[in-house]
């Protein structure tokens, strides 16, 4: 095992930006050499937490002196090419950034295509699968003890930029990674098109995989309930159906499954940043050792899904059955939102009345 200590410059001091920078900074593989935040109160605040690295308000600036091994940034979803084209011209060697990774497909071919020429390695913040939870539900699936799994879904009650990709990720991954060929969704609400992630109040979407298995999609407002979980922003479920049972998470409440062998199972495990963070930072270094170690959240699996997230909007835009992969650049977002009709959107419970008034 290599004990090389490697560098990283976070920009962003808020909530996420903190869980990434206090994570990197516990452990001895990597040094917080600088932090960059436009709020010099918030700034000052967390280089106290983090040995006092040097702070910057200027990320490009501060990128290009200090060279980090490591780029972190955790900014608001528009600012995304325009955060990692400085940080690859002056060589970092990974960057590691929130979802969604862009807000069109050609801005998140762009950065792909930047950093898979300059070869700079990626890892998008989809760190939910280190919980014991989603671990466990892999592993039933892996066992085979579902048989010939046929379907894998996701849901969640939050809005569609803030948890569509992390169902995406998921499921493909208890889907074994495979590739998508077309999809088709539908949306409805406009109250959340001008929030800082800006979204359809519910989008419901189908996958057709290659390998034949069926996804099924669900965010916002109309998601089904998910009554064994009380913390809203975790009312989520990511499983699998085969023919011999099924097996899924609950985000916010442990893991359960019915198998053929076993009949009904299930167990513990809860979304913790304190328990997630640290495996996901742990492995940036890992695969900055080895190449063969890919990181678990890398950038060319998080396109795929993103293409997928893409591909829901241009559906929901010209009302039908898109292929993939994508091959012409759409403004996606906007034709989206031009499609959804004025009318208030419809609940699955009353609760989600508080995140989507009429």
């Amino acid at each position: 095992m290599s004990d090389r200590v490697y560098s990283v410059m976070v920009v962003g001091m808020g909530k996420r930006g903190m869980h990434h920078a206090t994570t990197f900074h516990a452990n001895p593989r990597f040094k917080v050499v600088g932090i960059c935040d436009i709020d010099t109160a918030r700034l000052d605040a967390a280089a106290e937490k983090l040995g006092n690295p040097e702070k910057s308000s200027d990320a490009f600036e501060m990128v290009k002196r200090v060279k980090p091994d490591i780029y972190c940034f955790a900014t608001m979803p528009h600012l995304r090419y325009r955060m990692i084209a400085p940080a690859v011209e002056a060589g970092v060697k990974l960057i590691a950034y929130e979802k969604p990774m862009a807000m069109t497909l050609k801005e998140g071919r762009q950065i792909m295509d930047l950093v898979r020429q300059a070869g700079v390695k990626t890892v998008v913040s989809h760190q939910h699968r280190y919980g014991e939870h989603y671990q466990k539900v892999k592993e039933i699936i892996s066992s085979g003890a579902l048989g010939r799994v046929h379907t894998v879904y996701g849901t969640a009650t939050g809005w569609m930029l803030h948890m569509i990709t992390h169902l995406i990720e998921y499921t493909r991954w208890y889907n074994d990674n495979a590739d998508a060929e077309w999809v088709m969704a539908s949306a409805s609400g406009r109250g959340k098109l001008t929030d800082l992630h800006p979204s359809p109040d519910y989008v419901a979407g189908f996958i057709q995989f290659e390998n034949g298995v069926r996804g099924i999609i669900e965010t916002g407002a109309g998601a089904p309930d998910v009554p064994e979980v009380d913390y809203w922003w975790r009312k989520c479920r990511i499983g699998a159906q085969g023919t011999d049972g099924f097996a899924e998470a609950l985000t916010g409440g442990g893991w359960r499954a019915v198998t053929a062998a076993t009949g009904a199972i299930s167990g513990g495990g809860c979304m913790s940043y304190d328990l997630d963070m640290p495996p996901y930072i742990a492995d940036m270094a890992k695969w900055l050792d080895d190449d063969s170690a890919v990181h678990p959240c890398n950038g060319e699996d998080a396109y795929k899904g993103f293409e997928i997230m893409m591909a829901f909007c241009r559906s929901i835009a010209e009302r039908g059955q898109v292929a993939l992969p994508l091959t012409e650049d759409a403004n996606e977002m906007e034709a989206m939102a031009n499609s959804i009709p004025d009318k208030p959107v419809l609940l699955s419970t009353p609760e989600n009345r508080k995140e989507y008034p009429e």
